[in-house]
């Protein structure tokens, strides 16, 4: 099973300049041991018939085809505007420039 010593995790810890104790690097070290364990049983796994994919279920394009229809003029987006100017919505001024 692979590992990674103490001197790893604290070279690791002075990349991330992470100050750690004696103690932390010890326990960091095991925990850091068994998740790279864990990693590399992935690896171990039977996927040889297993074709590759980018999603479990099959999916099928659901969006409707672009049709160009008409909208609103701009008198009738700004009839429900509390204030419009120049055929725009006018909002109050925020930053105090001209």
């Amino acid at each position: 099973m692979p590992g990674i010593t103490r001197e790893e995790v604290a070279h690791l810890a002075r990349l991330a300049r992470l100050e750690l104790t004696a103690e932390e690097l010890d326990h960091f070290a095991g925990q850091l041991g068994d998740i790279i364990g864990a990693v590399a049983r992935v690896a171990d796994a039977a996927t040889e018939d297993v074709p590759p994919t980018s999603h479990p279920l099959p999916l099928t394009n659901v969006m409707r085809a672009d049709e160009v229809r008409p909208g609103l003029s701009a008198e009738q987006a700004l009839s429900g505007a509390p204030a419009s100017e120049q055929q725009r919505f006018k909002v109050p001024q925020i930053l105090g420039e001209e």
